[in-house]
């Protein structure tokens, strides 16, 4: 009794071992690539806020791997400057990074790198709204500055105005009273000196008239 082989027929072999190694070539790289991929973030991408919170918390799909430099988290606001407050912290999944308390209204820029649990390094970046500004008043120090700087100015110069005149006036004053008091005190003396003159002359005169000696 003879058995014969069964032959398969080659097309619908060849057809499946090509679906077979193009799903080997196509499936393998998706494989590869399937790092953790961030499922939310607080604030979300995308979103408005009123004000910027206390931190930006990040989740992803799985575990990440930590280590020095395994986790980087920049958040800058319109002008560029960040509001990061410290380093990022992992928990599991989830990642912490504290901001800064006072922060302006604006667009902020998110930029986010962690190491994937299959070990590979993944980033991306996303972008949110703050509506309100939680900085200063900036009008709070100029409203006083000037009010205590404006008065010592004028303060030194009003004694200085009403200190200044009265010595100049003083000065003639006493100057003047001084030539007076002289003045008086030389015509007095002169005036002394013609009454003794005239009183002595007019002595000498009579005692000459009643001397017989004389012989008048």
């Amino acid at each position: 009794m003879q058995t014969t082989a069964r032959r398969f027929p080659a097309v619908p072999v060849a057809l499946a071992a090509t679906l077979l190694a193009a799903f080997l070539v196509l499936f393998s790289p998706l494989a590869a690539s399937a790092h953790d991929a961030l499922v939310s973030s607080s604030p979300a991408a995308d979103s408005t806020v009123e004000t910027l919170p206390d931190e930006l918390t990040l989740t992803f799909s799985a575990k990440l791997i930590t280590g020095e430099g395994a986790t980087e988290v920049v958040v800058t606001d319109a002008e560029g400057n960040s509001v990061t407050d410290g380093e990022p912290t992992v928990d599991g999944a989830i990642v912490t990074q504290p901001l800064k308390a006072e922060a302006a209204a604006g667009e902020y820029h998110v930029i986010w790198k962690v190491v994937s649990s299959d070990g590979h390094p993944t980033s991306e970046e996303f972008f949110f709204t703050v509506t309100a500004s939680s900085l200063p008043a900036p009008d709070a120090t100029p409203t006083t500055a000037p009010a205590t700087a404006a008065p010592s100015p004028e303060s030194t110069s009003t004694p200085e105005a009403t200190t200044t005149p009265a010595p100049d006036a003083d000065a003639p004053s006493s100057a003047s009273a001084w030539i007076w008091a002289l003045s008086i005190g030389g015509i007095a003396a002169i005036a002394a000196l013609l009454v003794w003159w005239t009183v002595r002359a007019r002595k000498n005169a009579s005692a000459t008239d009643s001397d017989p000696s004389t012989g008048r």
